[in-house]
């Protein structure tokens, strides 16, 4: 075991914007596609199903000291991997994770956090440099794919009161199939095969650790956030391990209220966040239970009289142009209809509204053409730079796999199984399941107001259908600033870790 500190905070090397976005590639327009991708799309299709990939590394373990203000951390790191097999012992697949264990704590009584992210194909690099590890990217600005990769101390970590492990999915960091044969594919990229091997992870690491006696926490965001309700059953039924809290952070929870099109509920869901970006860039708060009330009442009854009801078309029409700032010609047009290409093209014409921040924008690069299909100002640009420090960190960590380490691989993405029913995915009865099993389990459910992909409001409507089982107070929402990854705002990542904090030590 290797000893390194940490230098204090305010000596690293200045680092100009930047960080990170976030986990969903979303899924809507990958939702259609219900099983793996075509061969001649996979760039691995033509590898022989015998070629089989070495084991990732042995794990590396380090200690560390890490000043923060008013304290420091002394605590031990991990960097692996788990290799898993079938009934017959034939290898499937290598899950890498990072860990962190503070020293001297009580194992018994000490929570640990297990952080999973989304996409599907997004590694928990976003989770573990945005908001919970000890060392995050820090932001002084919009993003950008030059920003300078420098790990810093994060005065925000969760470690103060829990121990951390961050898992990555096959296809996404370091961690990988165990060959390129379709049936591992079809097995663990899909909705019901991806549970089982992340509860495994869970498990084979809480008994390494002997730490059966710890509370445990599942954090999710994102697509990360769907998984975690399914991966509490799946512990709590499948491996015998309790669960007493779940953080969800931008979650998807039901695919059938969460999409991009122009569905009554989907516009309901949404316009809340619309007008909280149309008023934060103007300079002023948003009043969301304003809008928030128009959007479950009025504005929800006018479009389902539909566009032909030229009297709810001029009512939508003002209500909806004065609280999105968008031109009331062209939401006549759309009869009051505003879609996620309408209102990122057309917010400020000549840039390109991200939609997991509607306050960032990047200029637009095809300002003439009739469609715009370019990267997102957000998710995009933090890619080079949260890839890089993830880098930098293993060197940290001593533990550095040949490959290419991905931080969102839309080959998952692409070849992800969404099943083939009537009804698209959801975790909500996942959800009630649990907390009706374990009144223990308390859950926090974090969204930033700004977030286009997934708006916290269409969870807030989602949340108010469930019974009331136990405590009023066993699932909280808390709203933000900020985007799909509120955690980039200082003061936000703050409430955040806060509310979690108060979750774990209720």
């Amino acid at each position: 075991m290797r000893a390194i500190v940490t230098p204090p905070i305010g000596t690293e090397t200045p680092v100009r914007a930047v960080f990170l976005a976030a986990t969903l590639l979303l899924a809507v327009p990958a939702y259609a596609q219900t099983g793996p991708a075509p061969a001649a799309a996979r760039p691995d299709a033509a590898r022989p199903e015998a070629e089989a990939c070495p084991p990732l590394p042995a794990d590396s373990v380090t200690q560390h000291t890490l000043p923060l203000p008013g304290r420091t951390l002394h605590f031990i790191a991990t960097a692996g991997a788990f290799r898993l097999t079938d009934a017959q012992g034939k290898a499937q697949a290598d899950i890498a994770y990072t860990s962190y264990t503070l020293d001297g704590a009580d194992p018994s009584t000490r929570p640990v956090a297990f952080a999973v992210n989304g996409g599907p194909g997004a590694s928990s690099a976003w989770l573990q440099l945005g908001a919970m590890g000890p060392w995050r990217l820090a932001l002084q600005g919009p993003p950008i794919p030059s920003a300078p990769p420098v790990p810093t101390p994060n005065a925000e970590t969760w470690l103060d009161f829990a121990d951390l492990v961050f898992i990555d999915p096959p296809g996404t960091g370091f961690s990988r199939l165990a060959s390129g044969a379709d049936e591992l594919r079809r097995k663990f990229y899909s909705v019901e095969g991806d549970i089982p091997p992340l509860a495994e992870v869970i498990r084979r690491w809480t008994v390494r650790q002997a730490r059966t006696a710890s509370p445990r926490l599942i954090v999710g965001e994102s697509y990360g956030g769907f998984r975690g309700p399914r991966l509490v059953h799946a512990l709590q039924t499948g491996e015998g391990l309790g669960v007493t809290g779940l953080v969800l952070v931008s979650p998807v929870l039901d695919f059938g209220w969460t999409n991009f099109g122009t569905d009554p509920m989907s516009l309901a869901g949404r316009l809340p966040s619309m007008a909280a970006v149309a008023a934060e860039t103007a300079g002023h708060e948003p009043d969301l239970a304003g809008v928030e009330q128009y959007a479950a009442t009025e504005f929800l009854a006018d479009l389902l009289r539909g566009p032909r009801d030229a009297a709810a078309v001029e009512r939508l029409t003002a209500r909806v142009a004065a609280l999105t700032g968008l031109d009331p010609a062209l939401v006549r047009r759309r009869a009051g209809r505003i879609d996620l290409d309408t209102f990122q093209s057309e917010r400020v014409r000549g840039e390109m509204t991200s939609l997991y921040d509607g306050t960032i924008a990047s200029p637009d690069a095809t300002p003439t053409a009739p469609w715009h299909d370019q990267p997102d100002a957000v998710l995009d640009a933090l890619r080079a730079p949260l890839t890089s420090t993830m880098l930098a960190l293993y060197q940290i960590l001593g533990w550095q796999p040949e490959g290419q380490y991905q931080v969102l691989n839309e080959d998952v993405a692409s070849a992800w199984d969404w099943g083939h029913g009537l009804h698209r995915p959801n975790s909500v009865q996942q959800l009630r399941t649990a907390l009706a099993l374990d009144p223990a389990l308390r859950v926090l459910v974090a969204h930033g107001r700004d977030d286009l992909v997934t708006p916290y409001f269409a969870t807030k409507l989602l949340l108010a259908q469930l019974p009331e089982i136990g405590a009023p107070d066993r699932v909280r929402l808390l709203v933000t600033p900020g985007g799909h990854m509120l955690y980039l705002r200082d003061a936000s990542r703050a409430a955040l870790r806060d509310a979690a904090r108060a979750l774990v030590e209720r």
